[in-house]
């Protein structure tokens, strides 16, 4: 196990050491823990671009000390030429995962990082930009080593990528997935972050390089358009908020699945789950059986906010969630087979001297999204928008400038013994299991955040590269909890240890004397830098 990491000051968490790096430089040299995160977004989209990327979305879930949290909805919309006789013209029954069908949607990150640095300003923040993309560029342009995860990412899904337009060129070397550890450059990517610091991240949307972005994207067959990038904005919005036993728990409301990782941890609350061991049955039983409650939640109401039909805040009030506790059969799995959501992303947390602390999530969806790499800008474009129906009576059907579904959801916490929390992980419906595991480990049962995070983890349903709906647990798990999990009548399948298949997660815990604590995921390329 890592051991546990304290710092005086502050920290950061990402699942690539050189990401959270670029983080504490930024604190160190003065800047906030927005500023940081920025930073450290940017690194993290140059050496882990199997995972996320700036042609991708992203949330952010800022706390500030004594203030109410601050949510940030970086999602893209749906293009204007994106609609179902588009697809239907062109013989399609279902948008495709990956190629130019597959990129209808505007990439927000770059906005959501606009948004956060006006929110940094507030809060004292003065890091020029050029600063904070530093560390991305000269990665890019020096090259990094190319880790075991994306080795293996690329040389999985090569033969659906290898042909999309500019995917070789970026990706690859000689035809093949780069060697591990092999020194990995992304010029392209490089003179893309370096015009954003000349020219300014709304170039992104309404500049020079929108107007660059727009024509290869046009040209490789895409249904975006500058009028689309033009569109773009951010949007600040309210957290959803669980009033838990143990404090306030906080997510983003819809487009993501927030919504869910709230309802678990509020369906657990109320079953009185008993502190003996996270890892006992009985949490991994009720911990599974309120995601199937919250997934069919999920699935009918979550979607564009813009289509709400209720407030999402009204399922976290005491009598909804007691309700769906009720449901549960503590002895008996219920019936599970639907198909829910895979998906790659990052998770990163920052937390700096003053309290102030952020919860940010970054995603290109799958592996290298829809692997199109956009003109010579080494901007690979994400496809969000695959999960989009094309049937016109579905809750997530396509229409133009519609938000799609997300399974991206950034966690943050106020405990009342005075502890702050972010924490989170990257891998589709695992997102919200492995929040609830390691929130309960941590500020339920008194694990240290490195043993919540170190813990052997389970999860229903189909997560980055994985596609069956099988509750999977790691074989650390004790063999008489399998057994009896099997009697209960869950469908099981084994991991191997540290299988990186069930997420990368982190987590930073601010105490009230203003140590903070930090723990990243063995199963990631990752670390926890504190000063």
């Amino acid at each position: 196990m890592l051991n546990p990491t304290y710092a005086p000051h502050g920290a950061a968490v990402a699942p690539h050491a050189l990401a959270a790096q670029s983080a504490l430089a930024v604190m160190r040299e003065g800047g906030n823990a927005i500023e940081a995160m920025v930073a450290a977004a940017a690194s993290i989209a140059v050496v882990y671009p199997h995972m996320n990327g700036i042609g991708g979305d992203g949330f952010w879930l800022i706390v500030p000390p004594g203030r109410e949290p601050i949510g940030i909805d970086a999602c893209g919309s749906s293009g204007r030429r994106a609609t179902l006789e588009f697809y239907r013209e062109r013989g399609q029954t279902a948008i495709p995962t990956r190629g130019p069908l597959a990129a209808n949607t505007v990439a927000g990150t770059i906005s959501g990082w606009s948004e956060a640095l006006a929110i940094a300003q507030r809060h004292g923040g003065t890091m020029p930009l050029a600063r904070l993309l530093r560390d991305a560029i000269e990665y890019a342009q020096a090259g990094i080593p190319v880790t075991r995860s994306q080795h293996a990412a690329t040389s999985a899904k090569l033969a659906e990528l290898r042909d999309q337009p500019g995917f070789a060129d970026t990706y690859l070397v000689g035809g093949e997935a780069p060697r591990v550890a092999s020194r990995f450059k992304q010029p392209g990517l490089a003179g893309t972050l370096q015009r954003l610091a000349d020219e300014g991240l709304e170039s992104f949307y309404r500049g020079p390089l929108a107007r660059d972005l727009a024509r290869d994207l046009t040209a490789a067959g895409t249904p975006l358009s500058m009028q689309d990038l033009n569109d773009q904005r951010a949007l600040v919005v309210k957290p959803l908020r669980l009033s838990h036993t143990n404090g306030d728990v906080y997510n983003l409301p819809p487009p993501t699945q927030g919504l869910v990782s709230l309802l678990i941890l509020g369906m657990l609350d109320r079953m009185g789950v008993s502190p003996a061991r996270a890892d006992a049955l009985e949490q991994i039983h009720l911990t599974v059986e309120a995601t199937k409650q919250a997934f069919t939640l999920r699935d009918r109401h979550v979607c564009d906010p813009a289509d709400l039909t209720l407030d999402p805040q009204t399922l976290l009030n005491d009598a909804a969630l007691t309700d769906l506790a009720r449901k549960i059969d503590r002895n008996r799995a219920a019936p599970w087979g639907a198909q829910t959501q895979p998906g790659d992303t990052i998770w990163m947390g920052v937390i700096d001297s003053t309290g102030l602390a952020v919860s940010f999530i970054q995603s290109l969806y799958h592996e290298f999204g829809s692997g199109v790499v956009a003109g010579d800008s080494g901007v690979v474009w994400q496809n969000r928008g695959a999960s989009f129906r094309l049937q016109p009576d579905h809750l997530l059907a396509l229409r133009p400038q519609r938000k799609p579904f997300h399974t991206l959801n950034p966690a943050a916490a106020r405990l009342r013994d005075g502890r702050t929390l972010v924490y989170g992980t990257m891998g589709g419906d695992g997102q919200p299991q492995t929040q609830a595991a390691i929130f309960t480990r941590y500020a339920v049962f008194g694990d240290s955040a490195q043993a919540a995070v170190t813990a052997p983890r389970w999860l229903l349903g189909r997560t980055w590269g994985s596609a069956s709906d099988t509750l999977k647990l790691e074989t650390r798990f004790e063999p008489s909890v399998v057994e009896q999990l099997s009697a209960r009548g869950h469908v099981l399948e084994s991991l191997n240890p540290f299988d990186e298949s069930v997420g990368h997660a982190g987590m930073l815990a601010r105490h009230p004397d203003g140590i903070v604590e930090a723990a990243a995921d063995p199963r990631s390329d990752g670390a926890a830098a504190g000063y």
